[in-house]
């Protein structure tokens, strides 16, 4: 019994450490798809397509991307164009650019930012990422 315990604390702490991993998209690094991660995300390359993250976003100066973003948090130095969806908090710092449309729950815009398009702020957002949907199916799957 003492070995499973101690291996089942261990199994925890790994499984927490993988939760908490944060992807990063660097300069120079060009994706065209959908990217989907259970953690945090940094991207200072291009992406085009549709973004899900269920921790935070951060796209720097260098950073560009061209679809949809669905995240909690989120702060935005780089360009941004399209559909932009945040459950908590986003963040637009003044070297940041977006033209497109904005759903969140809380908004920062520092002085400097750009933006052009529409916002609702206030909204109840539950974003349910593709995680969850695949989780859902398999789980349908096996009734």
């Amino acid at each position: 019994m003492g070995w499973g315990n101690k291996n089942d604390t261990h199994m925890s702490k790994t499984q927490e450490i993988e939760n908490k991993s944060i992807n990063i998209i660097g300069a120079g690094t060009r994706i065209t798809g959908e990217i989907i991660s259970s953690g945090d995300m940094r991207i200072d390359g291009y992406v085009e397509g549709t973004i899900e993250a269920k921790g935070k976003l951060v796209v720097g100066a260098s950073g560009q991307i061209k679809g949809t973003i669905v995240c909690n948090n989120a702060d935005i130095s780089g360009n941004v164009e399209g559909k932009v969806t945040i459950s908590e908090l986003l963040s637009v710092k003044a070297s940041a650019t977006i033209n497109g449309d904005i759903v969140t729950n809380k908004l920062a815009i520092e002085p400097g930012a750009a933006f052009t398009g529409t916002c609702k702020m206030n909204e109840k957002i539950n974003p349910v990422s593709s995680l969850d949907r695949n989780t859902e199916k398999k789980a349908d799957v096996k009734k």
